[in-house]
């Protein structure tokens, strides 16, 4: 099994009516299994870097667990195509999964948070904030930057990236945020996400756990995201580019 992100190949390119061969990159996609205590739960399709921050992330994202205390151990088996977690208490496996949206999608329980959350106006940006933190998206993606077709993800404090992460599967990479921040112990307030991929109503429900008072995505939010966003006070952005970005919700927070 290949345990590493990129795989090299040879491709023929037809490219102003010429054809050639040429050497390319293309980006790894595995199957991760996830064991709980000794039991099986599930496996991810993902970009084969930062699996235990994965599995961490995940549990996190789920509400399996609130802390890095409760996780006894983490190991990544030698073949690089499970992650064994231990916790230090007994964790009931979901009776079902409801596969989340979009081509290499994720799982999450078949629910929904029951207690919407609101966040209070703590954090604002400046419109020269949010082109500055694209601009600073577009240069982390260093395995987009080889290959393409991979999503990133970042929290940041509203003036530079905090975390970044990426992954072929969108919700994968705010699991592996989520796993990186209880990992490196990361206290700060991390209130923005940011993410190449298309919020969804999975996807805010992770931005949610994560935090995030404003969630800014180069492409498009769905209705049903929309409607969490309001529902839990939180700034949607929608298309940001390196000079325009739509306001979908609570546009109080961003300043000209």
């Amino acid at each position: 099994m290949e345990t590493i992100p990129l795989i090299n190949t040879q491709i023929i390119q037809v490219k102003n009516g010429t054809v050639e061969t040429r050497p390319l990159s293309i980006v790894n996609e595995s199957r991760l299994g996830l064991t709980v205590n000794g039991e099986s739960w599930l496996s991810f399709l993902c970009t084969p870097v930062n699996q235990i921050e994965l599995a961490i992330g995940f549990l996190y994202n789920e509400n399996v667990i609130n802390s890095l205390d409760q996780i006894a151990d983490a190991r990544l088996c030698n073949d690089g195509d499970n992650v064994d977690i231990w916790l230090n208490f007994s964790a009931k496996k979901p009776n079902s999964w409801m596969r989340t949206s979009g081509c290499s999608g994720g799982f999450t329980t078949d629910k929904s948070p029951s207690n919407p959350q609101t966040f209070s106006s703590s954090v604002t940006l400046t419109h020269t904030d949010i082109f500055d933190l694209i601009h600073q998206l577009f240069e982390h993606q260093h395995l987009y930057q080889e290959s393409g077709g991979i999503h990133i993800s970042a929290l940041s404090d509203g003036q530079k990236l905090l975390l970044s992460a990426e992954d072929i599967g969108r919700h994968n990479t705010l699991d592996k945020l989520a796993g990186m921040k209880l990992l490196q112990q990361i206290m700060t307030p991390t209130k923005i996400l940011i993410t190449s991929g298309r919020v969804t109503s999975e996807m805010m429900q992770k931005a949610i756990r994560l935090g995030a008072e404003i969630v800014i995505t180069r492409t498009s939010p769905s209705a049903m995201s929309m409607q969490m966003a309001k529902d839990n006070g939180i700034t949607l952005i929608g298309y940001a580019k390196r000079t325009q970005f739509n306001v979908y919700t609570q546009p109080e927070r961003i300043f000209p």
